[in-house]
């Protein structure tokens, strides 16, 4: 048996080829059962997010199974097998493993360290026990990618350095204000960027949250998102006297607060710290503000080179990530070898077992009078010199140092006790 993985990601893929081989929950529910009907394929997990497509399977012909994978995406998306295989990586084994680790860890997302992979890997694996396509290997094998993901987060930083523009905004405020419950922020304008900012406030306890924009219904649909409190533009200036946080995004072609408009602001604040986030382009928050006393103002610029060095950190932080990964991957390796054994060590102990049986069975048929008590012992015994005689060339077979001539000695080990039913007992092997 070979795992195998076969896919595409955005390094490997643009997005008008992902779109084309993106599979919805529906469409996987059709797509694992035909998989897993394919001869070659005995179980099969497929995960589809914005950023990948992959199937992990289990397959006793690694080779063939590739072929049908890339043959059932062209005619499941109906979409020709040319204008995608290319963009395609595969994976067996070792590799497979490794790979599927590393994505569970988000060591191969497009940001390092992005949370949202491990949930979506468990979902794909949810699925996939729901349906039926996995079995004890890939079972075996997510639990342990599970495991090493968790290892990966707990034991580096990989996670801990802000690498969005939003997420870096909000990572600030909090070097600030050290604890953002109890304070108030504004959003003025109702961007993308700058309701994702919005979103990491809220979740950092942020305590009221007021919403302007140019069109009212804009900055009320936002308000209600997040509970927070819809102002009109013109009311703008007044709300900075109660609030600590300012978030701007709009597409005004000038600045929309002056050092006149703040500036005033200050003593009725009583000097409290104002906090602005100025994501715009063309810049809304004139960068003079930052002269008064307790206000600061960081513009997207600042806020990239906060990244930057953010994205440095977690980079550092992804090398002692993959050491995880790959520890990970020798533990599932040597349990994975193992079963190649398993075969073997079952047909040996049952061998012995029919012998010991057959013959205890003749012995005690021949004792004219022999008690309960002896038949137990004698029982006990006869089981006791089988383990003691099996025990070495079991723990033999199982170690991982032999693993390198593994098929040698299985093979050895079938013909010593003629595991094989062979009538001529290898008579003319040399």
């Amino acid at each position: 048996m070979h795992i195998l993985l076969i896919g595409l990601n955005h390094k490997s893929a643009p997005v008008e080829i992902r779109e084309c081989l993106a599979f919805s929950n529906e469409d996987a529910g059709e797509a694992l059962p035909a998989v897993t009907a394919f001869s070659d394929i005995e179980e099969a997990m497929l995960i589809s997010t914005c950023n990948r497509m992959e199937f992990l399977l289990i397959s006793n012909n690694a080779p063939e199974s590739a072929k049908t994978v890339k043959s059932f995406l062209a005619e499941f998306k109906k979409t020709p097998q040319h204008r995608f295989e290319e963009a395609l990586y595969i994976y067996k084994d070792d590799e497979a493993v490794r790979h599927i680790f590393r994505v569970a860890s988000s060591l191969d997302s497009m940001v390092v360290g992005e949370p949202q992979i491990l949930g979506q890997i468990k979902e794909a694996y949810r699925q996939s026990n729901e349906l039926k396509t996995s079995g004890v290997i890939l079972n075996r094998l997510l639990h342990k990618a599970f495991s090493v993901a968790k290892r990966v987060r707990t034991e580096t930083g990989i996670s801990d350095h802000a690498v969005s523009i939003s997420y870096a905004a909000v990572e600030l405020a909090k070097k600030i204000f050290d604890d953002l419950k109890g304070k108030e922020a504004l959003l003025i304008g109702a961007g993308e960027m700058a309701v994702l900012a919005l979103e990491h406030l809220a979740k950092n306890g942020i305590d009221k949250i007021f919403v302007a924009n140019r069109t009212f219904e804009r900055a009320v649909e936002v308000a209600d998102r997040f509970k927070g409190t819809p102002i009109r533009f013109e009311e703008i200036v007044d709300g900075l006297l109660s609030v600590d946080i300012v978030i701007s995004s709009t597409g005004a072609p000038h600045h929309i607060l002056t050092y006149k408009d703040v500036r005033p602001l200050m003593r009725p604040r009583r000097n409290r710290s104002l906090f602005f986030i100025d994501i715009a382009v063309p810049r809304d928050i004139d960068p003079n503000i930052n002269r008064i006393d307790n206000v600061y103002v960081y513009d997207i610029d600042d806020l990239k080179g906060v990244i930057d060095k953010n994205v440095e950190e977690r980079r550092k932080e992804a090398i002692r990530g993959d050491r995880i990964v790959e520890e990970g991957a020798i533990q599932f390796r040597n349990w994975f070898k193992s079963l190649e054994v398993t075969p073997t060590i079952v047909a040996l102990r049952n061998k012995a077992e029919t012998i010991r049986k057959a013959e205890l069975k003749k012995t005690l048929s021949g004792l004219k009078s022999i008690s309960d008590n002896d038949r137990v012992a004698i029982e006990q015994l006869t089981a006791s010199i089988c383990n003691k005689i099996l025990h070495d060339p079991t723990i033999f077979l199982k170690k991982p140092g032999r693993w390198a001539k593994r098929g040698f000695y299985i093979d050895a080990a079938r013909k010593l006790f003629n595991l094989n039913g062979d009538d001529s007992v290898n008579e003319n092997d040399d």
